[in-house]
């Protein structure tokens, strides 16, 4: 019996602090016409290279460890080496006794401009801005993701790579590129690192732990009902943002990569205790624009 303890332990422990980035990169360059393809082809594999080879954490983990993520940029506009982009920021999370992938983060970045020559190396410093914005963006995303991955298994188990977050966003600003300002810009990425580490939004980051961690992570039983419970819960404990969600981009991203994942999980019509008509109120007031799509149609 000890040995299948410390096993499961084992087993929790390595499942639980998988904290390196497995990325996909795909550049979309079909906006640019006429554009030498070769360029676009060597930032493809730069940028797959820097972040899959970076030791973000210190860690040496193996592939099946590490947080599955993707990169998607769009090139809209080249100017020699000056591009001109969208981002698409998405991470997965692992749920235990099952082959199962949880979204953690499905973002949507437009303001990237940065600087690129072909085939030169991306070394990334956390003490200073890179002067081009490429790794700068990159990097603060990579540590976005490990923040949630962390936040996921451990009750603000993010904080430390949420802070680099944050320190890349301060080197990062008055450097002449979007995204970074904390004023004239809405949902930048100064704006959503801020939000992730004020303490008043503590309660959602605690949600988001016990919505994985003591919810999702059991649901794969044969018996869901507990589990559904405890979502349902820590959904509701979000009531207490109720008054001032419209305008935090945390919480937005928060409900736009969850919806289509709750309401499959209380889509099923086996939902014990859970009262479906207060959580479907308040899905509605959360997120109005799934209302008819998906709030109405739970039963």
């Amino acid at each position: 019996m000890k040995k299948i303890i410390i096993l499961f332990f084992l087993i929790v422990f390595n499942f639980g602090f998988s904290q390196e980035i497995l990325a996909t990169v795909q550049i979309n360059n079909q906006q640019v016409q006429g554009s030498n393809q070769s360029a676009f082809k060597a930032l493809e594999k730069s940028l797959r290279d820097f972040i899959n080879n970076t030791s973000w954490t210190g860690k040496k983990l193996q592939n099946f460890e590490k947080i599955k993520s993707n990169f998607a940029i769009v090139i809209s506009n080249r100017d020699g080496n000056k591009f001109t982009a969208q981002i698409v920021v998405q991470a997965v999370r692992p749920v235990f006794s099952s082959s199962y992938e949880s979204p953690l983060l499905n973002l949507k970045d437009n303001r990237f401009t940065f600087e690129y020559a072909e085939n030169e190396n991306l070394i990334f410093n956390e003490r200073q801005f890179s002067g081009k914005n490429l790794i700068d963006v990159i990097s603060f995303y990579v540590y976005v993701i490990l923040g949630y991955d962390a936040d996921s298994f451990q009750s603000m188990g993010g904080t430390q790579w949420f802070s680099k977050a944050q320190q890349i966003a301060q080197n990062s600003q008055n450097r002449g590129y979007e995204g970074w300002n904390q004023i004239n810009e809405p949902r930048s990425r100064s704006i959503l690192i801020g939000e992730i580490l004020n303490p008043n939004m503590s309660q959602l980051r605690s949600t988001i732990y016990t919505y994985h961690r003591a919810g999702l992570d059991g649901l794969f039983n044969q018996d869901q009902t507990q589990s559904k419970k405890i979502i349902f819960d820590a959904l509701m404990q979000l009531k207490t943002y109720e008054n001032s969600f419209q305008q935090n981009y945390f919480f937005n991203l928060f409900m736009d990569t969850k919806a289509d994942e709750i309401f499959n999980i209380f889509n099923s019509g086996n939902n014990g205790s859970v009262n479906i008509g207060t959580l479907k109120q308040q899905m509605i007031i959360f997120s109005p624009k799934n209302a008819e799509s998906k709030w109405n149609k739970w039963k």
